[in-house]
């Protein structure tokens, strides 16, 4: 056998040296056969780079135009969210205004009925009740301001002349009443028992509720993003000037065809600066609201044109199959490598929080139980859940909401240093940590100090109604494995002790007897 090894790698040397002589002689024999070779290789590799190229550019066009609509519905979907707790509380306010009970009670309780819920709005510059006369006669705050007269506005003028008009946005103002802060008003007519027009109630918005909702946006040096009012009015912009606000873009050709579709994409020149850009725009739903995202298109092509120069220029250059296979050969395994090993990374981690995610957790839970059964020792596991997290996020976004899981999951890992430990998000809200080696007693432990770390937390102080900061609840259970029983049940019990702490109050912890 090791003969007829030996025997078949000597025929494939020699043939493959028959072959290097054969092309060898041939090329000898025709010299122009080497050069025209090479150019019609060099010339199908350059027209395959080009095409490359291009399909590059429409590559960074459409990730451009992607990302404009994601950032368009997360600008759409605050904006609605938030329009809608103000419509909230302006409900309320037009109930008690149209109660006459309502101003038989005394000023302060009156206030109270009037502007329960008004209160709890962000950016809220103020809360009124007008009279068929434009006169403040109610206020969030309590001033009242006999010599003000608002019946100019146009939201007041506007509910009083339409009794259908519904919720109405107003156009930027002064206020006459906030020392001359920038806001829009969101009113809703108040009928009298007859159902003539008997006042406004008033919620005035400050203008950098949009300012700062649009200072989270990165569209680059060159980009912009705006709302603006349906009829063209802005009420923020970034690049951010106080003089643009209020104004009117709406014979700009650009705006026209924001104004006649609902959404959409399209190329022009900005109608405020003159610069190229990327307009993707919706309307926010249920208001007269438009969110855009305008990048510059020379911004999106930037990187392209970086890489179409550097590979055009080393493809032009190099002018030979060999060398550009070489390098795409050698680029495509680095990115290969790379790219498992980024997938190895997190097909094992929780993208938000950096904590394993439940695969490792479902993993490790079987491989501690396995050794905690050959070694006779306790297997302690704990669930830890967020108090009010979806009341967190209706109040404060989402994105508020992210900051805080991330937050408590840096304050688990502080607690939880040992290496053999594991801490996990579950899902959601909720995180696990498994403690191999560990009683009862010191599982009860690890968990107050969980508790205790997230509750002296300083991120969003006043998120919780009943304890006034961010605070988790937190169930344990242990046991013996080499006593019996099995993960899904260990887990069951410290999801049962979890939903006891919760019942009995939240902000605390609670074991298996």
């Amino acid at each position: 056998m090791p003969h007829r090894v030996l025997s078949l790698r000597r025929r494939w040397r020699k043939a493959v040296r028959k072959c290097v002589a054969v092309v060898t002689q041939a090329v000898g024999r025709h010299p122009f056969l080497a050069g025209i070779a090479g150019t019609a290789v060099a010339m199908a590799m350059a027209s395959l780079t080009f095409l490359t190229l291009y399909d590059g550019r429409a590559d960074a066009l459409l990730h451009a135009h992607e990302t404009s609509e994601n950032l368009v519905s997360l600008i759409s979907s605050d904006l609605a969210r938030n329009v809608e707790i103000y419509d909230l509380s302006l409900h309320s306010m037009v109930d008690g205004a149209q109660n006459p009970q309502t101003w038989q009670l005394p000023a302060a309780l009156r206030q109270s009925v009037l502007f329960d819920r008004a209160t709890t709005a962000a950016y809220l510059g103020g809360a009124y009740v007008l009279d068929a006369s434009g006169r403040v006669v109610a206020s969030q705050k309590g001033e009242l301001n006999p010599a003000v007269r608002l019946d100019d506005r146009d939201y007041f003028v506007a509910q009083q002349r339409n009794p259908y008009v519904g919720l109405f946005v107003s156009h930027p103002f002064r206020s006459r009443l906030r020392g001359g802060n920038l806001s829009i008003g969101l009113t809703r007519r108040i009928n009298g028992p007859d159902g003539a027009f008997a006042g406004v109630a008033l919620l005035a918005i400050r203008i950098e509720y949009f300012q700062r909702l649009l200072d989270k946006i990165n569209t680059g040096k060159a980009g912009s993003v705006f709302i603006a009012l349906d009829d063209g009015t802005l009420l923020a912009r970034k690049p951010y000037t106080v003089e643009q606000i209020g104004t009117s873009i709406a014979k700009s050709p650009t705006f026209q065809r924001m104004a006649s579709q609902a959404e959409g994409s399209y190329v022009a020149n900005s109608a405020v600066d003159g610069v190229l850009r990327i307009f993707t725009f919706a309307h926010v739903p249920s208001t007269p609201l438009i969110a855009v995202v305008a990048p510059s298109v020379d911004e999106v092509f930037a990187e392209w044109r970086r890489r179409s120069l550097v590979a055009g220029g080393l493809t032009l250059a190099l002018g030979t199959v060999f060398v550009v296979v070489a390098w795409l050969l050698a680029f495509t395994l680095q990115d290969k490598v790379a790219a498992q090993a980024e997938l190895v990374r997190l097909a094992a981690t929780d993208p938000l929080t950096g904590l394993s995610n439940r695969r490792v957790l479902d993993s490790r839970l079987d491989e501690e139980w396995l050794r905690a059964r050959r070694s006779g020792s306790a297997m302690s596991v704990l669930f830890v859940d967020v108090d009010y997290f979806k009341r967190f996020n209706d109040t404060y976004g989402h994105a508020a909401g992210d900051e805080v899981l991330i937050a408590v999951a840096e304050c688990i890992a502080t607690v939880v240093r040992r290496s053999v430990d594991l801490v996990a998000r579950y899902g959601g809200e909720e995180f696990a940590v498994v403690l191999p080696d560990t009683s009862a007693e010191g599982a009860l432990i690890v968990a107050e100090k969980i508790r205790k770390k997230v509750q002296g937390m300083s991120v969003f102080d006043g998120a919780s109604d009943e304890h006034g900061s961010v605070t988790v609840s937190v169930g344990c259970a242990t046991c013996l494995p080499a006593e019996g029983g099995s993960v899904s049940g260990l887990m069951g019990e410290a999801d049962a002790q979890l939903y006891a702490a919760k019942s009995a109050g939240r902000n605390r912890v609670r074991a298996a007897d």
